[in-house]
């Protein structure tokens, strides 16, 4: 415990006992499930205690999604209602009260999901920002939206509204961002949100809920605990929620929509996985290739969707690139999140190194060798990056996602190889493709932009900046998450029309300058 500098100290447990269901947050005394974290506080290696959150089924279930139901009201609710100006001003209280939370919420990133406290800090103050961003663009949208066209003799107002209650699950590795990525856009559009946060990263919002409670009318934002089967499943049922959002597993999101009575209906938004692969062409510079790569299979040990999970090789420089990038994977330092330097940290899932084990296991069974000295070391809480070669595609870590610190190379000698191997793949996030002739470099990304949705040269793949489309092709995602296209896949184009006469146009014209009605007006919102 000496080692921990003071202020990341766990001093106090978090016993989350309580709930936000119709604008109240509700005292919880039923059943709990303990959170602890894969850091130790003692000498002695132990998980450590963080708190515990409540442990909640259908009558909980039933309880938020008629919250979330009265909120919408068929259409006529506050929230879906209100001006777009007044939802605006909501969320900057929201996003005001929460920047006073910065200090606690990246304290428990790190102690909950391990990372690293600049990247905790980082995944912070870009919420923040995403959130500003969010609030501007949704400015530009109703001004752009505030005026009538005219189209063969018919006025209309055309403008995008909400869709009804939203089921927002978002993911543990970043269980703040890419969970608002979701939540803040449906809520700004005037749709009431159930939220569950993830099984990791779960008591950081204990300190947003004050202000989530204080910010939003009551049932516009309803945020519940447990386990997906036992609360987001009768949920589901209900047929209530219109919009599935959720960054996760498809195998989750098949479950839940399959328990929908009305699938046709449901909206899906879904971020999935992925198994994003580098092309490391002859002529790349591999100082560069190295160092990004390193960085796209690594950064917070490989848990992201967006993370690189195959590299290939061209078989001409495979040597020069595997010693090189063995010595710089063996070179990377492992430590608790808030130690200086640190580039690998504690897995949260405690069983995440034994899998890890299993799939290196299966390759050097299957001709694959660990190439770097330090790959597969154990620690109580983490395994130590395996760099594996050559990988072939009998293997487990071909065809899975690993989701954690292991690294398969393959070599290619024809670049038909991996093109099809992506055009074969479940998957179609992103690649990164590494060189430097553009004759050869040209008719590859008008193949690869094909295949899948973000091509980055020399570059590792990556979700931001948030104002570029975040997406996927085949099973990595449904719907487009960015600043801008959120805001749209969380509504839709609604519109009045009339006929252009003297009779209605007077009607139009009485209803504009009255204000009596938060559709037809021509506010322009600074």
């Amino acid at each position: 415990m000496n080692s921990i500098p003071e202020e990341f100290k766990i001093t106090k447990l978090i016993h989350q006992d309580t709930y936000l269901v119709d604008g109240e947050l509700k005292k919880w005394t039923g059943k709990t499930t303990e959170v602890y974290s894969t850091i130790s506080s003692t000498e002695k290696y132990a998980p450590t205690l963080l708190g515990t959150i409540p442990f909640m089924g259908e009558e909980e279930a039933a309880e938020v999604v008629n919250s979330a139901k009265n909120a919408f009201n068929h259409g006529q609710g506050l929230w879906p209602t209100m001006k777009v100006a007044d939802r605006i001003k909501c969320m900057e209280n929201f996003v005001t009260q929460m920047k006073t939370t910065r200090q606690e919420v990246v304290k428990l990133l790190m102690w909950e999901i391990g990372k690293s406290l600049g990247d905790s800090e980082k995944e912070f103050d870009r919420t923040v920002d995403y959130i500003y961003d969010t609030i501007e663009h949704y400015k530009q949208l109703d001004r752009s939206n505030a005026r009538f066209t005219k189209s063969q003799g018919v006025n209309a107002m055309i403008r995008r509204g909400p869709i009804g209650v939203v089921l927002c699950l978002g993911p543990y590795n970043y269980p703040l961002n890419e969970t608002f990525s979701l939540l803040i856009p449906a809520l700004i559009m005037g749709n009431p949100v159930i939220f569950k946060p993830a099984k990791n990263g779960v008591l950081l919002i204990s300190p947003l809920l004050e202000a989530f409670k204080t910010s939003f009318p009551k049932g516009a934002i309803n945020i519940v605990y447990g386990r997906g089967r036992e609360i987001a499943s009768p949920i589901m049922k209900s047929g209530v929620v219109d919009i599935l959002a959720l960054i996760g597993n498809s195998k989750s999101a098949i479950a839940l929509q399959d328990q929908h009575p009305n699938k046709n209906r449901l909206r899906l938004v879904l971020g999935l996985e992925a198994k994003n692969p580098a092309i490391i062409l002859p002529d790349a510079d591999l100082d560069l290739a190295i160092s990004e790569c390193i960085t796209g299979t690594l950064s917070f040990n490989g848990q992201r969707c967006t993370a690189l999970k195959v590299l290939y090789v061209h078989e001409s420089i495979a040597e020069e690139f595997n010693k090189r990038f063995s010595q710089a994977v063996d070179a990377l330092v492992f430590g608790n999140p808030w130690d200086k330097s640190v580039a690998l940290t504690p897995l949260p899932e405690a069983e995440k190194p034994a899998y890890i084990q299993g799939l290196i296991d299966d390759a050097t069974a299957k001709g694959a060798k660990i190439i770097n000295q330090k790959g597969g070391q154990h620690s109580e809480n983490y395994i130590f990056p395996a760099v594996l070669f050559p990988v072939n595609k009998e293997m487990r870590l071909y065809h899975e996602e690993q989701f954690g610190p292991v690294v398969p190379i393959m070599t290619f000698k024809d670049i038909q190889e991996p093109l099809n191997d992506m055009a074969e793949s479940n998957y179609g996030q992103q690649v990164s493709l590494f060189g430097k002739n553009i004759t050869t470099i040209a008719p590859l990304i008008d193949a690869l932009v094909n295949l899948v949705c973000r091509v980055n040269l020399n570059s590792s793949c990556q979700r931001g900046p948030d104002v570029y489309p975040f997406t996927g092709r085949k099973d990595s995602a449904v719907g487009t998450l960015s600043v801008f296209d959120a805001l749209r896949s969380f509504s839709i184009r609604t519109f009045v029309a009339s006929k252009d006469n003297a009779y209605n146009n007077e009607i139009l014209q009485e209803l504009l300058n009255s204000k009596e009605s938060n559709f037809i007006n021509t506010d322009y919102i600074l």
